[in-house]
Parts: C-alpha cells; structure tokens; sequence
C-alpha cells in the first residue's frame, strides 16, 4: 500500500458564533499546506447543511510527509487559536485507498 497516497480526513465543529474566525484560520492553511512536498491535494470543506461543520480532505504521498506537515510551526500556531473556538476535539481519520 506504500505505493497509493495516504488520505486523511480531518472533522472540526465549530462553536456557536464562531464559524466566521474558524473559517478564517482554516482558510489561512489551505495555499502554504498545498506547497507542502508531498501534498497531492489539500482541500478544505464546509458543510452544505450546518456551517459550523468542517472538514479538511486531504492526500499525502507518504505518512512521513503527512508529519513534516503536522509539525510545522505556522501549522501549530493556527492549531493553537482554533482550539478554544470548537465546540469538540477535532476527529482525524487516515485512510488507505483500497481501489
């Protein structure tokens, strides 16, 4: 399975009155995570039913580049902020595709 990217799909709620400035963040790590070596895409989503959902739909070359990226500081620092604005712990996935 080395061969097929490394697929993560990471889930953030915000809390109430929050959206807009969760939003923002996010949004702030779309263009400098899609430079990001081994980023194959790096998308991020809203929910067409509650905007206060969001999702981060991301394909990495490797789990090795997955941590390069997770271990950026300007990655923690927006982390950081966005963490009092939620309403639950974000829920992070991996997954490998099968075909």
């Amino acid at each position: 399975m080395s061969s097929s990217p490394l697929t993560v799909i990471a889930q953030m709620k915000a809390k109430p009155a929050q959206e807009a400035a969760v939003r923002k963040e996010l949004s702030s790590l779309v263009e400098p995570s899609r430079k990001d070596a081994g980023c194959l895409n790096y998308d991020l989503h809203e929910s067409s039913e509650n905007p206060a959902l969001f999702m981060f739909h991301e394909n990495w070359t490797s789990k090795a580049h997955l941590d390069a990226h997770l271990a950026k500081p300007e990655l923690q620092a927006v982390l950081a902020r966005v963490g009092p604005m939620l309403a639950e712990p974000p829920r992070i996935t991996l997954w490998n595709r099968l075909a």
